[in-house]
């Protein structure tokens, strides 16, 4: 794209041979760099040298041209490319590197046996569309950044090593070294220490958190995944909900995209079971041919979940969302008194957009009391709360602040905005559909010397080989 501004100047463009056009004395060349593309043209006349470089180019390989920038005949003008109006006329051809044929074509990859396109991620991400989505990816992120810091907010770390913590999903594991049968556990979310962030006083924190979850995958769902996280200090439910609106326009709208309604349709629960039949719904009308509008984004809040359900495994009682979120005031002495526990509405919230649940998000409970009412109603003893919980409660008890929060799915909002159908479309390197990382060979077997120093025996069932 910079070479617009270098008419009739000499320049040197770096980059990939993205196609190659022999066209008898001239050779054409389009080569691709990560603001664009421009056709090189290498004329004998011009220089013999590069044009007998230019002969044993083919697509990939990695090439440095030096030559003048020139306009483009009217009658060759180029609409579809962005340098479509300029050429470069080229005196010096370098080979940098070398390509062997490609397992694919880089034109639409979606095409491609997942396999092999995981496989050669690298090469995948090579492709327009690709390329395309990940910097989406990163300006999306980069508008969230700046709407967060300018509204007062410190983006915080928290661990990737921790404690198992209940989220609705298995924990993985990680087992150490240095404390022999003791294992760490990635976190489904930073739920517990962005708390103990607002007890610290740190009243607006964020970050763009990595998330491990090991459930079955799905298009929307991978084993890690990226959210925005945020918690609020001495706020209301509204204070939440006001702010996550505003920072969604700005990202929706920062990205060229619509949205329909504003400020957010807000339904209870309650509402949305009995107007859509579900708790996440499109709230976009339906045109005649050619689908829902994929450029409109219709956001809406789905607000009083319950507090608890029933276990679909088990049958018993358990969070709807998690065990942190605080019940409604007309709810605790109720929950206090273990009566019409699944009547009980939490101040928990969820933001729907297009048929998805993009965040969810709740006020938590600060009274310690309540909190252990909470895990016993969910059937932990006495010490079970002790063992996994103690830390929390016990910091509730040095000066709690009200507080709150909301967590953005990022993968899942960034594949609406690139009108993809898969998240995996827009990380730059996803699992498989069965877990199989991209490009390395994991899961995979442990070298027998480090399960011994991690006093691991391995013992798989015959069914499981």
């Amino acid at each position: 794209m910079d070479s617009l501004k270098h008419i009739d100047q000499e320049i040197t463009v770096s980059g990939w041979v993205d196609n190659r056009r022999d066209h008898g004395q001239l050779i054409f060349l389009d080569v691709r760099d990560m603001t664009g593309k421009i056709q090189v043209v290498v004329n004998p006349k011009v220089s013999a040298r590069a044009h007998k470089t230019a002969e044993k180019l083919r697509s990939e390989f990695v090439v440095s041209i030096t030559g003048k920038v020139n306009n483009r005949p009217e009658k060759l003008i180029n609409p579809n490319l962005a340098t479509g109006t300029v050429e470069l006329e080229a005196a010096n051809v370098k080979i940098l590197s070398e390509a062997k044929t490609l397992p694919f074509e880089l034109g639409d990859t979606k095409k491609v046996n997942e396999e092999t396109r995981l496989k050669y991620r690298y090469l995948d991400l090579r492709s327009e569309r690709m390329t395309k989505n990940l910097r989406l990816r990163a300006k999306a992120a980069s508008l969230t950044r700046e709407f967060l810091n300018s509204s007062g907010f410190a983006e915080i770390e928290t661990p990737m090593l921790s404690k198992t913590s209940p989220e609705g999903s298995r924990d993985f594991l990680v087992p150490s070294r240095m404390q022999a049968g003791k294992f760490y556990a990635l976190p489904q979310s930073p739920q517990q220490y962005k708390q103990l962030l607002m007890i610290a006083g740190l009243e607006k924190y964020y970050q763009l958190a990595r998330a491990m979850r090991d459930e079955d995958l799905r298009g929307d769902r991978q084993l890690e995944h990226t959210q925005i996280d945020l918690e609020m200090s001495f706020i209301t439910q509204d204070d939440i909900l006001n702010l996550a609106e505003a920072m969604m326009v700005e990202i929706v709208e920062g990205c060229g995209k619509k949205v329909l309604e504003k400020p957010f349709p807000r339904l209870t629960h309650e509402e949305a079971m009995k107007k859509h039949k579900a708790d996440k719904f499109d709230l976009r009308e339906n045109p005649p041919a050619g689908g829902k509008d994929p450029e409109t984004f219709a956001f809406a809040w789905v607000t009083d979940f319950p507090l608890f359900e029933k276990d679909e495994e088990s049958g018993k009682i358990t969070f709807a969302h998690n065990p942190f979120s605080r019940p409604k005031e007309e709810a605790v002495e109720k929950l206090m008194a273990g009566k019409d526990l699944l009547e009980l509405r939490a101040q928990q919230y969820d933001l729907v957009c297009n048929g998805y649940e993009i965040a969810s998000g709740g006020l938590r409970i600060t009274d310690p009391k309540i909190q252990r009412k909470v895990f016993e109603i969910m059937g932990l003893s006495k010490n079970q709360i002790d063992e996994r919980f103690g830390h929390i409660l016990e910091a509730y008890e040095y000066g709690a602040p009200v507080h709150g929060g909301i967590a953005v799915g990022f993968d899942r909002l960034v594949m609406l905005l690139a009108n993809e159908e898969n998240i995996r479309e827009v990380i730059a390197f996803p699992v498989s559909s069965s877990g199989q990382t991209s490009v390395m060979d994991a899961p995979s077997e442990a070298y027998p010397k480090l399960l011994k120093e991690l006093h691991i025996k391995i013992d798989i069932p015959k069914s499981k080989n």
